[in-house]
């Protein structure tokens, strides 16, 4: 079958600014702008590697909704299913930063966004299975009750269409009303895709194993094909189900400075998506996502680690 599209992803974009020197956020006098979402993170860096992504979602026609607009579109991601609704507002955050790298604050303001309002009705059909690999996020399901229901139509709908679904559990415990109600609606989403990609502390409380083994033989028996769990430093650790079977583990590449941690499990999904849907063996597609989040942990901002396809040669991944 041939395909209009490589990728589609639902989810929220936000405004990102960044504070400009260590401590609380208020005591920062200059932001930087930037863009932030988890499955936009995705978007961008698969378009910078080629792949024809698209990207469905709702903003306000703020000023912080035309930039973000503005952005996806600069960097090559199809945007034809974002609606820009005038009567609704553009979620955004503030980012503190950290002197020694690790997780800055982060203090989002993202409550009844434009976002947030988007349902099942905001799946188009025919558009999602024009894409041959839908990636989703734990976040744009945990936005609202109904982000939740389009997340599980539109994963749903993919599988039936013979896609593929990779899914990276991206826990936020604050958007959810209690831990039991996410370790559920998290898993129940899991066993929708094809490649789970959790941390192992997500792991670890998503499944209740505790060692990397044990959380890939919880998803596989869900009928999951392949999991791979983000080791951070150490590497990953990945097993694949079916015919092509493999698993091990793969070492972390060397960081000179750790600068900040947001986004590296994102640019961790870019590496092994792109790998899979060009054919790379697992363990190969695997390597590439722990060197792009190598890369991501070095920069400050979400996507400026997010390599090119000059860059990805160069390394010989």
């Amino acid at each position: 079958m041939n395909h209009r599209l490589d990728v589609v992803t639902f989810g929220e974009a936000m405004m990102m600014l960044v504070a400009d020197r260590p401590g609380p956020i208020e005591q920062a006098d200059i932001f930087t702008k930037g863009t932030a979402g988890a499955e936009t993170n995705v978007a961008i860096g698969l378009a910078r590697l080629g792949f024809r992504v698209a990207w469905a979602s709702r903003l306000g026609t703020d000023s912080m909704g035309r930039y973000l607009l503005a952005e996806m579109r600069r960097e090559g991601v199809d945007c034809s299913r974002v609606v820009c609704d005038p009567a609704q507002s553009t979620g955004f955050l503030f980012k503190g930063r950290v002197a020694e790298g690790g997780d800055p604050p982060v203090e989002y303001h993202r409550k009844g966004s434009a976002a947030s309002l988007m349902g099942p009705d905001d799946v188009d059909e025919a558009w999602l299975k024009s894409a041959r690999h839908m990636h989703a996020t734990g976040v744009f399901a945990a936005v609202s009750d109904t982000t939740l229901e389009a997340a599980c139509k539109s994963m749903e709908l993919m599988k039936s269409a013979g896609g593929s679904v990779s899914f990276d559990p991206n826990l936020r415990p604050s958007l959810w009303r209690t831990p039991e109600l996410m370790r559920h609606w998290i898993n129940s989403l899991s066993a929708r895709a094809d490649w789970v990609l959790p941390g192992l502390e997500e792991g670890r409380f998503l499944t209740g194993q505790a060692t990397p083994e044990g959380i890939a033989a919880y998803y596989l028996a869900l009928g999951v094909q392949l999991v791979v769990v983000k080791l951070g430093p150490d590497g990953a650790y990945f097993e694949q189900a079916g015919p092509m079977a493999a698993g091990g583990y793969v070492a972390g590449f060397p960081v000179a400075e750790v600068v900040d941690t947001v986004g590296a499990g994102d640019g961790f999904a870019v590496g092994v998506i792109s790998g899979l849907l060009e054919g790379l063996a697992s363990l190969d597609a695997v390597r590439r996502g722990v060197w792009i989040g190598a890369r991501a942990v070095q920069v400050r901002g979400d996507t400026e680690g997010l390599p090119t396809r000059a860059d990805l040669d160069s390394a010989g991944l």
